[in-house]
């Protein structure tokens, strides 16, 4: 990945990875359960984001490798992010 994109997701992983926090240090000190729920949507949002972001530019690069690979190679790497996108889902 480039460095201004692995710096993107960097961000977006260090959000989730405060907001995980948050919802331990809440679940510990007994908070109310919907605003529990509502931190931890925002973290697998934040997840999400960062996930379709790398997948993204994996297959930017792939469609740019895609034009000098051979017919079988193309299959392939539309099957590997076919599967990365399923995993997302």
């Amino acid at each position: 990945m480039a460095a201004e994109e692995l710096k993107t997701v960097v961000n977006r992983l260090r959000r989730a990875q405060g907001q995980i926090a948050g919802v331990i240090k809440m679940i510990e000190e007994g908070r109310d359960c919907e605003d529990v729920v509502t931190q931890l949507a925002a973290a697998s949002r934040a997840l999400d984001k960062a996930g379709f972001a790398i997948i993204a530019t994996g297959l930017q690069r792939c469609l740019t490798d895609a034009d000098m690979a051979a017919p079988e190679d193309r299959e392939q790497m539309r099957a590997r992010l076919e599967k990365l996108f399923l995993s997302l889902a």
